[in-house]
C-alpha cells in the first residue's frame, strides 16, 4: 500500500499551520496571564524601575518558549526542504518519517505519496523506453547482419574471383582491398553482436558474460558457477549493465586491468565491475543514468564508487530470495 492510498482526510496544510501557531501563542499568552494573576508580582502605573526586571524576565521567557515550540513544530519543513533538494527518482526509497508533529504529518504524508506516484510513473515510462530501445537494437543488428554483412560478403567473393584472374601487378592492391572488406565484415558482426547478444538468448548469462569479457584483453572474469535460474529481464539487465560498465572502462578510465564478477550472496546477486583507472567520476552521463533506469526495472540497487587515481567500482545488487525470477 502506497502513501497516497492511505492518506487521511485532514485540514489543508495552510489552515493547519495557521491553527497550530494560534494554539501555541494562545497557550503561552494564557499561561503568562495565569502566572501574572496568581503570582504576588504587581505592576504599578507608571511602571517602577524595580518592576522592569520582572517584566523583562517574563517577556523573555514567553518569547523563548514561543520560539522553542514554534521551531519544534515546524521542524518537518526543514527536513522536507532537504529531501526536495536531494530527491532523485532514479534512487528509490528516499522518504521522510511520518511521526508526531500533528497536522504537518499530513504534509509529509502527501509528499511521500507524490514520490510514490512519480517513481511508479518513471519506472513504467522507463520500461517502455528500454523495451523500445532493445527492439530497435535488434532491428539494427538484423539489418547489419542480413543486409550489410551479406553485401560485404558478396563484395569479398567478387574480389576473390577478380584476384584469381588479375594480372600480377594488380594483385597487391586487390589483396589489400580484400583484407579491408574482410575487416569490415568482422566489425559489422561485432557491432551486431553488441546490439543483439544472441549468445545471451542461446547459451545463457554465463556464456554471454564470458564472450563480453573476451572482447577486452585487460578484463578478468569471475562468475559463480552455481548461478540460479533467472528470468530474461534480469539476465538482460545484468548483461547490459556489465556491457556499459566495461565500455566506460575501455573508453574513459585509462585502466590497465579490470575485473567483472557475478556472485550469489545471501539475499542478493551481486554484479561488480572494478577497474584501476583514473576514477574521479563527478558527473553522471547518459550511460550511467541508463544503467540506473535498468536497475530500477528489476528492483536492483546500483552504486558507483569512484576515487581519483584509485579506479571505479560499479556494484549492482539484485534482491534474490532463492527462487527463479
Amino acid at each position: 500500500m502506497t502513501y497516497a492510498e492511505r492518506a487521511p482526510r485532514v485540514r489543508r496544510p495552510a489552515q493547519a499551520l495557521f491553527g497550530r501557531l494560534c494554539v501555541i501563542n494562545g497557550f503561552l499568552f494564557t499561561a503568562g496571564t495565569v502566572v501574572l494573576a496568581l503570582s504576588p508580582a504587581t505592576v504599578s502605573a507608571p511602571v517602577l524601575p524595580t518592576e522592569l526586571p520582572v517584566l523583562l524576565t517574563g517577556l523573555l521567557l514567553i518569547l523563548a518558549a514561543n520560539a522553542f515550540l514554534v521551531r519544534r513544530s515546524l521542524a518537518p519543513l526543514d527536513a522536507l526542504e532537504t529531501l526536495m533538494e536531494r530527491v532523485d527518482l532514479l534512487r528509490r526509497g528516499d522518504r521522510l518519517t511520518e511521526q508526531g508533529n500533528g497536522d504537518l504529518t499530513h504534509l509529509v504524508h502527501t509528499f511521500n505519496g507524490m514520490l510514490d506516484r512519480l517513481e511508479a510513473e518513471r519506472s513504467a515510462s522507463s520500461a517502455h523506453a528500454l523495451a523500445a530501445q532493445e527492439a530497435e537494437r535488434q532491428r539494427i543488428a538484423r539489418e547489419l547482419h542480413d543486409e550489410i554483412g551479406q553485401s560485404l560478403t558478396v563484395v569479398l567473393l567478387g574480389l576473390k574471383r577478380t584476384l584469381d584472374r588479375a594480372p600480377e601487378d594488380l594483385r597487391p592492391e586487390l589483396q589489400a582491398a580484400q583484407e579491408t572488406v574482410r575487416d569490415s565484415i568482422d566489425e559489422v558482426r561485432q557491432v551486431a553482436r553488441r546490439l543483439r547478444p544472441g549468445v545471451l538468448a542461446d547459451l545463457g548469462l554465463q556464456s554471454a558474460l564470458a564472450a563480453l569479457a573476451s572482447e577486452y584483453p585487460f578484463v578478468t572474469r569471475r562468475v559463480d558457477p552455481d548461478l540460479p535460474e533467472l528470468g530474461a529481464d534480469v539476465e538482460l539487465v545484468l548483461y547490459r549493465i556489465a556491457q556499459e560498465s566495461l565500455t566506460n572502462v575501455a573508453r574513459h578510465a585509462g585502466a590497465t586491468s579490470a575485473e567483472l564478477s557475478l556472485s550469489v550472496r545471501p539475499g542478493e546477486l551481486l554484479l561488480r565491475v572494478v577497474d584501476d583507472g583514473r576514477g574521479g567520476i563527478t558527473r553522471e552521463g547518459a550511460g550511467i543514468r541508463g544503467m540506473r533506469e535498468r536497475a530500477l526495472l528489476i528492483g536492483a540497487l546500483l552504486t558507483i564508487k569512484s576515487t581519483v587515481d584509485s579506479g571505479t567500482e560499479v556494484r549492482l545488487s539484485v534482491p534474490w530470495d532463492g527462487q527463479a525470477r
